[in-house]
């Protein structure tokens, strides 16, 4: 007979994670983002006490090293120990970045806290707070850097238990943007029996199918301008009948955004930088729960797409931004890290449908190869031929072959007609 609990699903907290490139960025920025990975994880501490949940589960990569810095091992530890006070146990698997085989200081865990070894898959029971048996929690860690065995599939749920959570550091489906460490298929899962697979690995939070559930929580904390938007956990609720309730909850100290910006109906370069300022300001206002690492994307087509063209240019706005509000403190702040473009030549599409031009009959040719895709799919298999011999590129290429020519086509129609665009005024200024 199940019974009602209340679990948090975590992982890749990748503790002591190192941040490059920021030598020029004020030092409570530099300080912001060298202790957040300890912060997020200390919230994460502080949501487990405030909605009592009976217990937590961390799917890999706690630490960002197999070698672990002592500084992280003592922050876990202490965290654990708080959760140990409330009664709150922690079962956690190693992944491939923190696998068994690195080294580790001689630290003595509390009883709460459950560590899954990596000779085979364990089960090991999960008690509600008031003693009722939840659930089994089962697991495997990595013994090495590299596992490429599907771990999944040698799982196997205890008869016995009312609810089954399986921990799985891995990639599911083939994620073309992530090694393919201990593979496996979400059809593996859904029909091994278990009632909640609790993944690691992937930085990016999504739930891959419901009863059963199958669920990667993402990283607590982004660590580069790749890992965009808000980081954390989920909460997760079982009731009586198995009926589950999943909360994605935030704990990122710091969040990486890139925004974009149109330059179109902006005629100055001081009205662009005033709408900076107030796309700033916005985002400080709407991300009110955490410092933001902000980069800006200038998009769209407008008279100033030849000064924002210029690496110059960009510097000068990315400066005044930084100087208009200096950061001094550790409190929450936005730092403005980059501005790049992406926009085009203003151009008219429907005269050059019809314009007696080189620009025109190159946008009709456009058109006309768009309408024969099994013609256009040929030629940009021709021009990745070479990536197939890059396994990772090839990977990312067929996970994406669906929209990736029709993608290809329009970006490139928009930049060849907007380069030609730019030649055109070239030769039309005096010498």
């Amino acid at each position: 007979m199940s019974v009602s609990f209340r679990f948090i699903h975590a992982a890749d907290f990748h503790l002591d994670s190192p941040f490059k490139g920021l030598s020029k960025a004020p030092d409570a920025v530099r300080k912001g983002l060298m202790d957040s990975t300890f912060a997020a994880l200390k919230k994460l501490t502080d949501l487990a006490i405030a909605e009592e949940v009976d217990f937590i589960v961390i799917a890999g990569d706690l630490f960002d090293e197999a070698d672990r810095s002592l500084r992280a091992q003592l922050a876990l530890l202490q965290e654990w120990e708080r959760l140990a006070a409330e009664g709150i146990s922690v079962y956690a698997i190693h992944g491939n970045h923190d696998h068994l085989g690195g080294r580790r200081a001689r630290l003595e865990l509390p009883p709460n806290v459950h560590i899954f070894g990596s000779a085979r898959p364990a089960g090991l029971p999960a008690y509600r707070k008031s003693g009722e048996l939840a659930a089994y929690v089962y697991g495997m860690s990595y013994g090495e850097r590299a596992e490429t065995r599907n771990l999944a599939i040698s799982y196997q749920a205890a008869p016995e238990a009312p609810y089954h959570i399986a921990l799985l550091h891995g990639n599911v489906g083939g994620n073309a943007s992530h090694d393919p460490y201990a593979p496996c298929t979400l059809e593996q899962l859904i029909g091994s029996g278990f009632d909640y697979w609790a993944l690691g690995h992937i930085h990016k939070r999504e739930l891959l199918h419901e009863y059963p559930h199958v669920a990667y929580a993402g990283n607590l904390q982004g660590r580069n301008p790749k890992e965009t938007g808000a980081k954390g956990c989920y909460l997760v609720d079982v009731s009586e009948g198995k009926r589950v309730d999943m909360r994605f909850m935030p704990l990122d100290k710091v969040r990486w955004l890139e925004l974009d910006l149109s330059i179109e109906d902006v005629s100055t370069e001081q009205e662009l930088l005033r709408r900076m300022e107030r796309r700033v300001a916005q985002c400080r206002e709407e991300e009110s729960g955490s410092s933001v690492m902000l980069r800006l994307r200038l998009v769209g087509s407008g008279s100033l797409h030849r000064t924002v063209s210029q690496e110059a240019a960009l510097a000068a706005w990315i400066e005044q931004l930084q100087a208009t509000e200096p950061i001094y403190s550790d409190e929450q702040w936005t730092y403005v890290y980059g501005l790049v473009s992406s926009t085009n030549a203003p151009i008219n599409w429907h005269m050059l449908q019809d314009e007696d031009s080189f620009a025109g009959e190159l946008f009709r040719l456009s058109d006309r190869t768009g309408q024969d895709e099994a013609k256009w799919r040929e030629l940009a298999e021709q021009a990745i031929g070479d990536m197939s011999n890059h396994p990772k590129l090839n990977r990312l290429g067929q996970a994406k072959w669906d929209v990736l020519p029709k993608e290809w086509l329009q970006q490139a129609k928009e930049l060849t007609l907007s380069l030609i665009a730019d030649a055109g005024e070239n030769n039309r200024r005096p010498s």
